[in-house]
């Protein structure tokens, strides 16, 4: 195997892992799909194993990506993004506008009407957010705030604290999302700096 394969098949474990938390699917149910062992799932992810082909077949019609996608195959010199977009179980659609693993992502995110009494799920995760509103009214549950967003507004929070995104019964809403690791900010704030 030469040194860029195994590099290309290193990288595919956190594009794997961001797959999967994207999709909110579980190792136990991506096994079940799959029919690949939870123990091999996370070792994929983690990095600590290469996958093979008879693994990412499978894990590719799982997520509904090519095979090239999956790999990050190198770019033939066309730069357009293939936008293709993935529904999620309960009627959101991502669309990922970035194709690289790790720095800052990009995401469109088209979100259903949602009733004005929708019990947010509130998340945390390491790193910060940043969304801009393309259309339509986006509540944001950030810690003990409850915002509405309207288009061309924007807020940027630290994702550790306590959040959730969802329309309001208004009608769906778009939305573009960046998503980066720790220290990587835009300069959008939900609250004033600190002095």
């Amino acid at each position: 195997m030469t040194d860029q394969t195994r590099h290309t098949l290193g990288a595919v474990g956190p594009r794997l892992k961001q797959l999967r938390q994207q999709r909110d699917i579980t190792l136990s149910d991506l096994a079940e799909q799959t029919g690949i062992s939870i123990s091999t799932l996370s070792r994929l992810e983690a990095g600590l194993r290469l996958p093979t082909l008879e693994q990412l077949l499978p894990l590719a019609r799982a997520y509904g990506v090519t095979l090239d996608e999956l790999v990050d195959a190198p770019q033939t010199g066309d730069p357009r993004i293939n936008m293709r977009p993935i529904p999620t179980t309960d009627g959101r659609t991502i669309v990922p506008l970035t194709r690289r693993p790790g720095g800052i992502q990009a995401y469109k995110f088209v979100l259903p009407a949602g009733h004005d009494d929708d019990e947010p799920r509130l998340r945390t995760h390491e790193g910060y957010d940043w969304a801009f509103v393309l259309s339509g009214k986006l509540r944001l549950v950030l810690g003990q705030q409850d915002l509405i967003l309207g288009p061309g507004e924007a807020a940027e929070f630290d994702t550790r604290t306590p959040h959730w995104f969802g329309a309001t019964s208004a009608g769906p809403v778009e939305f573009l999302s960046l998503v980066g690791k720790q220290g990587e900010r835009a300069h959008v704030r939900t609250a004033a700096p600190r002095s």
